[in-house]
């Protein structure tokens, strides 16, 4: 690959996007080409677990990577090698997630440009307000 070649993706990725490390906590996603507001970014896939096997898996894990996409359904993507598994919190994002029939996807809010993280709300998480916030966005809410 030369400096210029995006990487490799699949079809369901709309756009390149690279795991690097981030300033917010661990890896994020961050885009290798321009994105436009508005646009899929791509999705996540992973294995479907009831929403009870979910919260079990949670407790077992450190990096927890499992989205509720129903009340009876949740993905767990701790074994997923798509890049936007590594998608940060941020109080302001650029980005947005969306469950659409039952697929995690992820749509810009705004001009993305290459190089950029990558972000989202997460919203409600089972942190229930205990895990510091490290997204540094004015305005930050402090906790997730």
């Amino acid at each position: 690959m030369t400096d210029n070649a995006l990487p490799p993706r699949p079809a369901y990725q709309k756009f390149a996007v690279v795991v690097k490390p981030s300033h917010i906590d661990g890896q994020g996603a961050f885009a290798a080409e321009a994105v436009a507001a508005r646009l899929k970014i791509g999705e996540i896939r992973g294995e479907s677990v009831s929403v009870s096997e979910a919260r079990i898996r949670a407790t077992r894990q450190e990096r927890i990577m499992i989205v509720e996409v129903s009340k009876r359904k949740a993905i767990d993507f701790s074994q997923s090698a798509d890049p936007m598994r590594y998608t940060n919190h941020s109080c302001k994002p650029n980005a947005r997630l969306c469950i659409r029939q039952g697929r995690v996807e992820f749509y810009a809010l705004r001009d993305i440009a290459p190089g950029e993280e990558i972000t989202v709300d997460y919203g409600e998480t089972h942190h229930e307000g205990q895990l510091k916030c490290r997204c540094g966005a004015p305005g930050c809410v402090g906790w997730l």
